[in-house]
């Protein structure tokens, strides 16, 4: 019987890590073919999966956070062959805030990940595809405009090493004094809506920014996008951060979002706004987002929430 053959993509800021090490070390006594890979600069990721492909590799595994998921994730959606044709996709978290794999319930420490992809079956999954200016982008989780991009973008990298989610957080409480209401038209199959948004989430998952479940109800294979729009509150801030500081931030959202489950979306601005599709800014003033079903393979635990059949 052939051993199985694994290629760890290891985004480079976490190649010293020891838990990881032992691991990697941990699996191969096992009798698993694991070769690692570390990303330095762009262009990596999407080498190292072309050659993890071209030899026969059955499961390619991203180590880091969603920015180097998703990075894992493009390189194989922009592949001419089936998602059974491919490498199924596996990951380790190991970013500052693993939003991805916290909604799916995945594993924290490196070895507990890779018992669930030795363990587990691949689950097709959907995935997030944004056209801007003609350019298609993709992402595994979720697409993000307004405040939570705000504080995603401007959180500094030393921040972010030194107290991990909690950075975003305090980057937030910074920046309520000075949110800035977005224009835009927002329309999809049996849905339209026009205004000023101060949040907006499109999510194929759940949650971004380190912890904002800007789309607790979304399922990564169920063929939709879950929209979820926070419009400008005016006179409501109070009355919603106050239920925020009582109730969780949860209620407050839950107290004025409009959300909607549409195939696709199409946003419309008078002025060039920046959605955040896992950690990759994208600068427009039109996009197109579309559902793409079930093009990949994943290991995602039994009882994953985003599961249809979870």
């Amino acid at each position: 019987m052939t051993a199985p053959r694994w290629r760890l993509v290891l985004n480079g800021k976490s190649a010293g890590d020891d838990a990881l090490r032992a691991a990697v070390a941990a699996m191969r006594a096992r009798g698993i073919t694991l070769d690692v890979r570390v990303t330095w600069e762009g262009g990596d990721a999407e080498r190292y999966v072309a050659e993890a492909i071209q030899e026969g590799v059955d499961v390619i595994i991203a180590a880091g956070g969603d920015g180097t998921l998703s990075e894992v994730a493009t390189t194989l959606a922009h592949r001419e062959e089936a998602a059974d044709a491919l490498p199924s996709l596996g990951l380790v978290p190991m970013g500052t805030a693993n939003d991805f794999a916290t909604a799916a319930a995945l594993p924290t420490q490196p070895l507990s990940a890779f018992e669930l992809i030795q363990a587990r079956p691949p689950h097709l999954v959907d995935l997030l595809r944004l056209d801007a200016h003609g350019t298609p982008h993709w992402a595994a989780n979720l697409a993000s405009g307004g405040f939570g991009t705000q504080v995603t973008i401007e959180t500094h990298e030393g921040l972010k090493k030194l107290l991990g989610g909690l950075a975003y957080f305090i980057t937030g409480i910074s920046k309520l004094g000075r949110i800035e209401p977005i224009s835009a038209r927002i329309e999809g199959p049996e849905f339209s809506w026009e205004g000023a948004f101060i949040a907006l989430g499109i999510g194929n998952g759940r949650q971004a920014g380190g912890g904002q479940a800007l789309c607790p109800d979304a399922r990564i294979d169920d063929g939709l996008l879950d929209l979820t729009i926070v419009p400008e509150l005016s006179g409501e801030v109070a009355a919603t951060f106050g239920t925020m500081l009582t109730e969780g931030k949860h209620a407050a959202l839950d107290r004025v979002a409009i959300r909607a489950q549409l195939p696709r979306i199409e946003i419309e601005a008078p002025q060039p706004f920046v959605l955040n599709l896992d950690g990759e800014p994208v600068t427009s003033t039109r996009f197109h987002i579309e559902c793409v079903p079930r093009r990949l393979r994943m290991h995602l635990p039994a009882d994953c929430p985003m599961l249809g059949d979870s």
